[in-house]
Parts: C-alpha cells; structure tokens; sequence
C-alpha cells in the first residue's frame, strides 16, 4: 500500500489550427515530484482529429506527439531536455506554446493510495476518451 500522493497533471491537446484556437485532447502528463515520477500517455483518435479537421497532417501530428513520452522516460535518447531532472521536463512540457501541440493549465490533485497507474487511467476516460 502507498501512502497518499499529491500529483500534477496537464491535458494534452492536438490544435490542427492554432489560428482557430479548436482542440482535441488527446492525452495526459502525470507528475509526482515527491517519487520523481513523470508520465505521459497519448491516444491519438485521428478520425476525430479529421472531423475537427479536414485534411490536418495527421503523421506529423502523431511524430510531435511521440516526443512527449520520450520526454517524460528521459536520457539522451529525449535530446537535452531529456538530461534534466522529471520536475524540469514536466515544467517544460507545460510551458505555454503557440503550436499544434499544446497542453492545458498545469491542476493539482490528491491520491489517497498513492496508486499513480490508476489516477492515469481515470483522468485518461474523464478528460480524453469519447
């Protein structure tokens, strides 16, 4: 049994248009700056992404979203943000961007078991999938 968990978490969007400010969320970063742990976790649904947009480069889009957990496992194979600390790379995937990856504000939240696996998946079923 784990002890209870304070965690941070960010919803990932697809924005095919940044012009238009329309999103798709399409995936959740995790962090626990206690145990040092940081996760991502992408589901890509590309027929939604075709209907919010039309002819959107969808391989391209899936290519930007595979760096983010790449990112979040860390090492060399991340490039050299990859090198900095799990609380570093969280901050600097949250960091406000204009570009077709983008995530929402960075909210707090409590485990009570301390289960991070399963705050994942729920906030996976509320926030991303249909």
């Amino acid at each position: 049994m784990h002890a209870a968990e304070t965690y941070d978490y960010a919803v990932v969007r697809a924005v095919p248009r940044v012009e238009r400010e329309e999103f798709l969320n399409v995936g959740i970063l995790l962090s626990c700056e206690r145990r040092r742990w940081l996760q991502a976790r992408i589901e890509l649904d590309r027929t939604r992404l075709l209907a919010l947009c039309p002819g959107a480069d969808v391989e391209g889009l899936a290519r930007a979203l595979a760096a983010i957990p790449r990112v979040c496992a860390g090492g060399p194979e991340a490039g050299p943000i990859g090198l900095l600390p799990p609380r570093a790379r969280f901050h600097w995937l949250t960091a406000q961007r204009s570009a077709v990856v983008q995530t929402s504000t960075v909210h707090m939240g409590r485990c009570r078991d301390g289960d991070l696996d399963a705050v994942m998946e729920r906030l996976l079923r509320r926030m991303v999938r249909v």
